[in-house]
């Protein structure tokens, strides 16, 4: 039988999934355990045993990518004719439709494609000014009002109570609130959000049109059910009308989308408010290796509030893999450089380019990696955003920067101008303004001042002649110069190339090799998170990068965004490196007064922080590439081997496998040199230092005595 088909090759949990009866389900899926295929094929067993009729099933999901995978996926298992659509979608359908019988015969209003125009004019009538930024952050508001079932005169408080930041005092918001929706009437248009509440309208009022819809849609599908907003839930319970066929699936430790008024309470309280609802957990990870899943496990065990309530703890069922790697590096700069180096090898190594990520906070950081990618030769594409040099908040403060240089005496520091042809469009070093593309923009304009300091704080030097050397020009012009070529270099058309991306931007994608870059407080989590719901929702963050990753993972910082500023901290939702904290802390409380701390060490390769005990001794990551002289290693191999024999110990007593490894690298010809290396003092210094010496210089094992290679063992 089809049906019989259907089952085949689904993990235990997935099969209760799918055969589960007619009624209230709740999947809670973890990240990569198999959703889309468990719904899918919950909807064809339905359809191909007789239970349901494919046209009577609506599936809603948030994207219209999500929704055509889902029609494909429906299709081949042989349920054709199911609508599956986003929210948006299945309204504008319905709306279409009943626009006649709705509104007396007239045609349905034109639909706003965005808001910005319109709240620019609404703005103006309610005397605020705001310039482009402005209007796009009051757009922000107004929809996050409006998805919250928020009217004007309401938001002031709800805004408040929200703990809102919005562009300019909340009353003043509402003012351009109520003169948006009043011009909307007056055009007779609508936006997305009225587009929703017409549905839900339509149906609430119009017992014929509600009659009608019901009787066409009987079974109901949600994806991604923890980003449902209150307006979205208002017209699910419409289509509903008190019947109780719903599937919702979803997984509260990936709501990232509070911001826009997505709120997980829905999913939380799905089990309360429906006591006879199957509830299905799905916990088999397929997509990542089981290093992967314990790190992302690890993040999310630590979480708190109601998310941590439906907590899912993975299991990951694919093979071993490498452990997530741990990054620290001097500044952003160093960071973005391995990111690149580590890209192209990867590529070289057979990873195509598409199947690789770097992910970050916020957009403004795609500017580093953008460079150093180019400078690695190494394509890219930025999804989700503009190009650093594509965004107009930089195209226009390129214009102020050109045009500066008539303006700015000579002996201006190159910083100092910057700054002061940024304040021509209205940046200053001060508080970044409230609202988020504001801040955004501000966050841009920051980087291009980073930029400027980066360059004046490290001038090459360039050969002219025979005359010798000279400084790098480090003017406004240079530096003017030098953005010109870094743009032209980043504009290069790309077909296939490593993904850049905000973390919002990659929920619901998956790559073999992720880099999770920018990994410091501050950064993730933003300085904007203040409440303990803002920073779970960071932490949440973390946790979807975490998951994009098939295979391979990178985690890194830099410990300076650029050089000569703020050391920052390590991001504290990783696990590892709050290990290492509290067991610092804890050694703080033990530690006798005289005791020093470790120093720390950094890979003489890349630059990053070493935290093994072993990569400290080799002084380079593990994965870095090394330069070991292979003669050198295996005569002290036999110097080793003869040594342990007449001082009658094991051969590690002497050295170990990774300090002969660390010699033959480092070569080291003095005692300084030979100290450096992690685990060898003075003790053995004094014991072996001599041969040690000798044998870097050239010398064979059958020219060192015994009694010459080292003194005698002591205890």
């Amino acid at each position: 039988m089809l049906s019989d088909a259907v089952l085949a090759g689904l993990d235990p949990e997935q099969r209760t999934a799918v055969t589960a009866p007619a009624g209230p389900v709740c999947i809670l899926a973890g990240a990569g355990t198999g959703k889309t295929r468990a719904i899918t094929h919950r909807i064809a067993y339905r359809t191909l045993t007789g239970e349901a009729s494919p046209r009577h099933f609506l599936a809603v999901t948030f994207t219209a990518r999500a929704a055509a995978e889902m029609r494909a996926r429906l299709s081949a298992l042989g349920a054709s004719g199911v609508q599956a659509r986003t929210f948006h979608a299945a309204a504008l359908r319905q709306v279409r439709y009943f626009a006649p019988r709705l509104l007396e015969g007239r045609a349905m209003p034109a639909l706003l494609e965005s808001k910005a125009r319109m709240v620019s004019l609404a703005a103006g009538r309610a005397g605020v000014r705001a310039d482009r930024t402005g209007a796009r952050d009051l757009a922000s508001e107004i929809e996050w009002a409006k998805s919250s079932l928020v009217e004007p005169g309401e938001y002031p408080v709800a805004a408040t109570k929200a703990m809102r930041e919005p562009p300019f005092e909340p009353a003043k918001v509402a003012e351009v609130f109520a003169a948006y929706e009043t011009l909307k009437r007056r055009q007779g248009v609508i936006d997305f959000e009225d587009m929703l509440r017409a549905a839900v309208w339509g149906i609430e009022e119009h017992p014929d049109v509600a009659e009608e819809i019901r009787a066409q849609y009987r079974h109901f599908v949600v994806d991604e059910y923890q980003d449902v907003n209150p307006l979205q839930q208002r017209l699910l319970d419409a289509w509903l009308g008190g019947r109780d066929d719903l599937t919702v699936v979803g997984d509260a430790s990936q709501t990232i989308y509070s911001f826009t008024g997505a709120t997980s309470g829905y999913l939380i309280d799905f089990p309360r408010q429906r006591r006879d609802a199957v509830v299905v957990r799905l916990v088999r990870d397929y997509r990542s290796t089981p290093q992967v899943v314990g790190l992302a496990n690890a993040v999310i065990r630590q979480a708190r509030g109601n998310e941590a309530r439906l907590r899912l703890e993975l299991v990951g069922q694919r093979p071993a893999g490498a452990e997530p790697e741990l990054k620290i590096f001097p500044d952003e700069t160093a960071e973005a450089a391995a990111v690149a180096r580590r890209c192209r090898d990867l590529i070289a190594s057979g990873t195509p380019a598409s199947e690789i990520a770097v992910l970050f906070r916020i957009n403004a950081q795609s500017q580093a990696y953008e460079e150093a990618l180019a400078e690695a030769q190494v394509p890219a594409v930025v999804r989700g955003a503009e190009r650093f040099f594509e965004r107009p908040e930089i195209r226009q403060a390129m214009i102020a920067l050109r045009a500066a240089v008539r303006s700015t005496p000579g002996e201006t520091p190159l910083v100092v101008a910057v700054v002061e042809a940024l304040a021509a469009v209205g940046w200053s070093r001060e508080q970044p303004p409230a609202g988020g593309a504001a801040r955004e923009q501000w966050e841009a304009l920051a980087a291009l001042v980073a930029l400027a300091e980066e360059y004046a704080k490290t001038p090459a030097l360039e050969p002219i002649g025979q005359a010798g050397a000279v400084q790098r020009d480090v003017s406004l012009t240079a530096f003017n110069d030098e953005l010109a070529r870094r743009a032209e270099q980043q504009h290069a058309p790309t077909v296939e190339g490593v993904t850049l991306a905000s973390l919002h931007s990659a929920k619901g994608l998956e790559w073999d090799a992720v880099f999770l870059v920018g990994l410091a407080d501050g950064t993730l989590p933003t300085t904007y998170a203040k409440t303990p719901e803002q920073l779970e929702e960071e932490r949440r963050l973390l946790y979807v990068g975490v998951t994009r990753a098939r295979q391979w993972l990178w985690l890194s910082y830099g410990q300076l965004r650029s050089s000569g500023g703020r050391a920052r901290r390590p991001c504290r939702f990783l696990p590892q490196l709050e290990r290492t904290s509290s067991t610092e802390r804890a050694g703080d409380r033990s530690r006798k007064p005289d005791r020093k701390r470790p120093q720390v060490s950094f890979c003489r390769v890349c630059g990053a922080t070493l935290l093994a005990g072993a990569d400290r001794k080799l002084g380079r990551c593990p994965t870095c590439p090394s330069d070991m002289d292979e003669d050198l290693y295996e005569r002290l191999q036999t110097w080793r081997q003869r040594t342990a024999a007449e001082l009658k110990v094991p051969a590690y007593v002497v050295f170990t496998d990774a300090t002969l490894v660390a010699l033959a690298e480092r070569r080291p010809s003095g005692p300084p040199e030979l100290l450096a290396i992690a685990g060898i003092g003075p003790r053995k210094l004094g014991q072996y230092g001599d041969a040690v010496f000798a044998l870097v210089a050239g010398a064979s094992p059958d020219d060192l005595a015994p009694e010459g290679a080292q003194k005698k063992f002591e205890n």
